[in-house]
């Protein structure tokens, strides 16, 4: 009788043991990204850390109209007044063709984040202006190959107040006007043809997009990564996604875009993306200090819609972006 008694107090102390054990491995378990699953928790705290945006400020400087998204502000330069090709498809801004920087709070000073395109003509003048205003240029690069005329795309960053900063940012863009002779956005807007089974482009990637002057253009975030740049989270809508605009035919479209991808990523992706007929144009960095490390990869691809967006849906599996 004791012996049974001592043997059911024993399993009950082992029950108990496992229970907390159970819970201690949970609380400490990791994600795929290497990351606790108090993951969210820090994030919420890290938001409430930030210091707000004076966004009235920002948009009295800069005299463009731009979009808020959860504290941060974006305005955006279609460069209506280029007219280029590739291929023999018209490239318009939709389709990678838009000058944009973005504002966002940080726990310290505002930060900046922007992609200015710009002419081979343009590069020298734009980017001494860059330098001069106290900003930084953290990436050059190309879009597509075979364009005509030659675009490239340049990066730019900076922290401050965001009263200098739309200042510095303004000056850049007014460069921009100077050297074209004129505002880019100001040019009548073109349009391209574009009779594509956008619901089976859609239903092949597992996501859907809008259309804007004939390109249907699909963007997909990467919330399972926790991004930051100088300590401060970068969104999706502060330029942190996979993105792909589609124009043409079901027979012959054409799909540009961009990758984005950890370290680990990078192969995988470009192998995936060649064995299926899609062009890869240019692998580099966007940011310079950034945690994790992410790399873009721009793309591009000629050929059946359906054959494309599977192509596509391959790459995307070696990333950690699921339907």
């Amino acid at each position: 009788m004791i012996r049974t008694k001592n043997r059911t107090i024993l399993l009950i102390i082992t029950s108990v043991c496992l229970i907390i054990y159970s819970c201690d491995t949970r609380k400490d378990q990791k994600t795929p990204s290497g990351k606790g699953t108090d993951t969210a928790t820090q994030k919420v705290q890290d938001e409430k850390d930030l210091q707000p945006l004076d966004i009235r400020s920002i948009k009295n400087i800069i005299d463009i109209e731009g979009k808020e998204d959860n504290g941060e502000y974006k305005v955006t330069i279609p460069q209506n007044d280029l007219n280029v090709t590739v291929d023999g498809f018209r490239i318009i801004p939709p389709m990678g063709l838009g000058s944009w920087v973005a504002f966002a709070p940080t726990s310290d000073k505002p930060m900046i984040m922007g992609d200015i395109v710009v002419t081979e003509k343009d590069l020298k003048p734009v980017q001494q202006e860059v330098i001069k205003q106290g900003l930084t240029i953290t990436a050059i690069h190309n879009h597509f190959v075979r364009n005509e005329p030659d675009v490239m795309y340049m990066h730019v960053g900076g922290m401050g107040d965001e009263k200098d900063l739309a200042a510095s940012v303004k000056a850049v863009l007014d460069k921009v006007t100077e050297i074209r002779g004129g505002d880019p956005s100001e040019t009548k807007a073109a349009t391209v043809e574009n009779t594509l089974d956008t619901k089976m482009i859609d239903s092949i990637l597992g996501f859907s997009g809008s259309a804007n002057n004939g390109v249907y253009k699909i963007a997909i975030g990467r919330p399972d990564v926790d991004l930051k740049e100088h300590d401060a989270p970068v969104s999706n809508f502060m330029g942190f996604n996979t993105w792909a605009s589609w124009q043409g035919t079901p027979e012959k479209a054409a799909v540009a875009g961009d990758f984005t991808m950890l370290a680990d990523e990078v192969a995988p992706v470009i192998k995936a993306l060649v064995e299926n007929d899609i062009e890869v144009v240019a692998v580099h960095n966007h940011m310079v200090h950034e945690n994790p490390r992410i790399f873009f990869l721009h793309y591009w691809g000629v050929g059946p819609a359906e054959k494309l967006a599977k192509g596509l849906r391959e790459a995307l599996d070696k990333t950690g972006v699921k339907k």
